[in-house]
């Protein structure tokens, strides 16, 4: 009898751990689908999806230490296929801050 309640004392005590584990997993696949990096804001002022380019005139990004000022990133054609000139976006780069990573 002894042996029984300890086990079930055990497992009551393990499930809350197992519960928070996954949710920690869970987050992590959320942090993987969003890409990490340098974020900001602007208008787009021009989109070359054949040159895989994007202008934005962009707001300061303290990440990067960067003024406000207008710009030209890299970017994949099917990242910009539905970016249209005149739209306010927001942005993240790559730590280098030369390439688009995703666009909203």
């Amino acid at each position: 009898m002894k042996l029984l309640v300890s086990l079930l004392t055990a497992l009551s005590l393990a499930t809350p751990a197992l519960a928070q584990h996954a949710d920690h997993d869970h987050g992590a696949e959320a942090a993987a689908a969003a890409p990490a990096g340098p974020q900001g804001t602007g208008v787009v002022q021009a989109v070359d999806a054949k040159a895989g380019t994007v202008t934005i005139h962009h707001g300061p990004i303290a990440a990067l230490k960067w003024p406000a000022m207008t710009m030209t990133f890299k970017a994949t054609p099917d990242l910009l296929k539905d970016v249209k000139k005149g739209a306010t976006v927001t942005f993240t780069l790559n730590a280098a801050g030369d390439q688009v990573l995703a666009i909203k």
